[in-house]
């Protein structure tokens, strides 16, 4: 359990859950990057995801990283279904950690999403006249054989002996997570992937023990939790991504998914992250209205039924009003993603702006001492009528 008072220091106070602890409540929320080489990261990712655990942020989450090739969206696509990839991510973690941020992976696999472009294509499928460049188009798995949209693949029904490789897939990339150097590992279960596939009544139609009713539709997930759970270090938290509710005419519900985080947290789920979209139907269910904060009573309410901690997500842009979810125990942690696109020292400004006594203490001493250093040479400017100019700020600051 969290053994931090969220009320103490708001979002600047430490989080722990198991035997890992993180220095401030703020959180890079995973980002497909489309930038992988044969499911492994390059010199991209090691920059991209650097320099958010060089801003301040507590913990580093990089993308959504498929455990088996088909499950994959795209080619360039990030995967963990190889040993080879366990190097490439350990210096990514190493670097991370060396930076007093928490590395985080979020594991996946996109079901009936598979096989289609890159998000800047916006996801069009993949077609037969992409086998020119070597890359042809596959079929996904998925709970019915329902595409995910028109147009695109119609995926294959998967069967029981899917459903057992399926889980021992999900266990591999759980024990190469922590070879890799991860210390929190989260289970994708949002966002239209293959677990919320099995959920949601619009995507999966099964009449077997997978599907049906609500315990039917949680089957799979709730086996996959327990398989990563087993096969992930007892003392290292387990994080499990919700769409608290279907998208547009969906069908999954906000009561469902309180009943299924009570389910995760018997079974050993540290945390819920809480988002939402990614099935949509015909029903009267309504959009999401995309404002300010707009996941955070999804959050608050699960927390508060299910008494498992939750990360709020969702266009928190700004300190003040981050640093208030945390301390009216509306969630537990902050994710942020295209805000830290924009500005990757977000948190180091935050702890500014909310008056942390040490705010540059959350950047590298590299890069702390000479922001120290300014702010020191600028008080001596203001308080000495004779104090040093122009030239020697620049001295000071160059050296």
């Amino acid at each position: 359990m969290n053994e931090s008072d969220p009320a103490a220091d708001g979002l600047f106070s430490p989080f722990t859950l198991r035997g890992v602890s993180a220095r401030n409540r703020i959180v890079v929320s995973p980002m497909c990057q489309y930038s992988s080489v044969d499911g492994g990261p390059t010199d991209w990712h090691l920059v991209q995801f650097g320099r958010f655990a060089m801003g301040g942020a507590g913990i580093v989450f990089t993308e959504e990283t498929a455990v088996e090739a088909r499950g994959r969206k795209t080619y360039q696509c990030a995967g963990l279904w190889q040993d080879d990839h366990v190097s490439q991510y350990r210096r990514i973690t190493d670097f991370i950690r060396a930076q007093d941020a928490v590395p985080a992976l979020q594991i996946g696999h996109s079901g009936r999403k598979a096989s289609v472009h890159g998000a800047r294509q916006d996801w069009a499928p993949l077609t037969d006249d992409d086998a020119f460049p070597s890359e042809p188009p596959w079929q996904g798995l998925a709970p019915s054989p329902i595409p995910s949209a028109p147009g695109h693949h119609t995926p294959r029904e998967m069967d029981a002996a899917d459903i057992g490789q399926a889980l021992d897939t999900w266990a591999e990339a759980a024990r190469r997570a922590d070879d890799a150097g991860f210390d929190i590992l989260e289970i994708h279960g949002a966002h239209g992937y293959l677990l919320h596939q099995f959920l949601s009544p619009v995507s999966n139609q099964r009449t077997d023990a997978y599907g049906g009713d609500l315990d039917g539709r949680m089957r799979f997930p709730l086996e996959v939790t327990e398989t990563v759970r087993a096969a992930w270090p007892a003392d290292k938290p387990l994080f499990f991504r919700v769409s608290a509710v279907d998208g547009k005419g969906g069908a999954w519900t906000l009561d469902d998914t309180v009943v299924l985080s009570r389910e995760l947290r018997d079974r050993g789920v540290d945390l819920i992250d809480c988002s939402s979209g990614g099935i949509t139907g015909d029903s009267d269910l309504p959009m999401i209205a995309r404002t300010p904060g707009y996941h955070v009573p999804f959050a608050e309410r699960i927390r508060a039924e299910s008494g498992v901690p939750t990360i709020a997500v969702g266009l928190i842009t700004e300190p003040e009003p981050a640093d208030a979810i945390i301390r009216a125990g509306q969630a537990d942690l902050c994710a942020l993603a295209r805000e830290l696109l924009w500005n990757p020292n977000w948190p180091a400004h935050a702890a500014k702006q909310l008056g942390q006594p040490l705010p540059y203490d959350v950047m590298p001493e590299e890069i702390a001492f000479r922001l120290r250093r300014r702010d020191e040479v600028a008080e001596m400017d203001i308080n000495q009528k004779d104090g040093p100019g122009d030239g020697q700020v620049g001295l000071v600051e160059t050296t």
